[in-house]
């Protein structure tokens, strides 16, 4: 594949769970969606590009594990996008069953399991799967999940078994509000390094990304990925008016490849949301 049809699909993957986000924000706001929500507008490009180069050019079709804001990944690996929705308004026949809400999305058609709740668990939870199944598995976590004891433990029983696992930390520098620099003063690549793990900082750019796609699954690897959320931790409220928008930055880049792509799918999305919600 040409490096213009690579960057064209990313950008597709990213523009789905774009429009997705931006019609949830809506809902919230307008309260047609009354449960705490986690929106991964600002971060999708993290998924968009580990989901066209895993399915498309490894032809790996993983074990997932996420915690909150994670539509992005389910919506980027091949989820239902209507079965997301009819989740987040609480339907049973949502991907979920109505029971996992924005938090604990559950898919097994695309190998994406649902979390428990407890920061951090799908770290030791996935490893534990990868350990046993011997199957290629990618674990997303958030900044502040990492701080968990029991995290730092699970990432040395992966290095000591040389499991063939990715985990994403999607840094986006916040847990809750509260920095990085206020709740600890060391570095997760480092770490990860330090248990002898691949370890390695980078932003949410898809070169950066892509740059590592030869380690993947090969040996327990991590890259802790410098992004930006648009949103609150929960809820519909905007964190900063100033925050770079990765999106909106390569919508630009790609001219008006990008502005075709991007209308295309809002068209598309938005008209799955109202078909949805014209039958609640």
């Amino acid at each position: 594949m040409n490096n213009l049809n690579l960057k064209k699909n990313i950008l597709k993957r990213a523009a789905l769970c774009r429009h997705f986000e931006q019609n949830v924000y809506e809902c919230v706001k307008k309260k047609i969606i009354k449960l705490p929500v986690y929106l991964s507008s600002g971060q999708e490009f993290i998924a968009s590009t580990l989901s066209e180069i895993i399915l498309n050019n490894l032809k790996i079709k993983p074990l997932i594990f996420a915690q909150h804001r994670c539509h992005s990944t389910y919506l980027s690996f091949g989820g239902d996008i209507t079965g997301l929705i009819k989740e987040l308004l609480g339907k049973k026949d949502g991907c979920s069953y109505g029971m996992g809400g924005s938090a604990s999305i559950h898919s097994p058609k695309i190998n994406m399991y649902g979390h428990d709740g407890h920061m951090g668990t799908q770290v030791a939870i996935g490893i534990g799967a990868c350990f046993s199944s011997k199957k290629p598995t990618i674990v997303f976590l958030g900044d502040a999940a990492a701080e968990e004891d029991y995290v730092v433990g699970a990432l040395g029983w992966a290095s000591t078994k040389n499991l063939p696992i990715l985990f994403i930390v999607e840094d986006n520098n916040l847990s809750i509000l509260t920095k990085k620099k206020v709740r600890r003063n060391w570095d997760m690549h480092k770490l990860a390094k330090s248990l002898n793990l691949n370890g390695f900082n980078i932003t949410d750019s898809s070169d950066e990304i892509i740059k590592h796609k030869s380690l993947f699954f090969k040996k327990p690897t991590l890259l802790n990925i410098n992004t930006n959320r648009l949103f609150w931790h929960s809820g519909a409220g905007k964190d900063s008016d100033k925050t770079f928008d990765r999106y909106d930055f390569e919508i630009k880049k790609m001219g008006e490849i990008g502005k075709e792509i991007d209308l295309k799918i809002k068209n598309t999305i938005d008209n799955l949301w109202k078909k949805q919600l014209e039958k609640q």
